[in-house]
């Protein structure tokens, strides 16, 4: 009977290697979505701050603008520059 408590170490450890391997693959999936996320965001606050540049265009900088451009990123840029052709913005 001494082996049986080592065969069940072995399942045990077994488990939990296969737990921390599921876990890992789920971090990294969501890591990977969440630097997107973050790009994104990066991507559209400096495209509007660069579209701000252009003279014929005057999107005005304040709280809702930041989170359309943040949030929505080059779409939301570019919601905001239709936005700002049409009179809306």
């Amino acid at each position: 009977m001494e082996g049986l408590p080592f065969l069940i170490l072995i399942v045990i450890a077994t488990f939990i290697v296969a737990g921390g391997l599921a876990s890992l693959r789920i971090l990294m999936g969501l890591g990977k979505r969440i630097l997107t996320v973050a790009g994104n965001m990066v991507a559209g606050i400096i495209l509007l701050l660069a579209v701000n540049i252009l003279p014929f265009i005057n999107i005005p900088i304040n709280p809702l603008t930041v989170l359309v451009a943040g949030f929505g990123g080059i779409t939301g840029v570019g919601i905001l520059l239709i936005g700002s052709i049409i009179g809306l913005v």
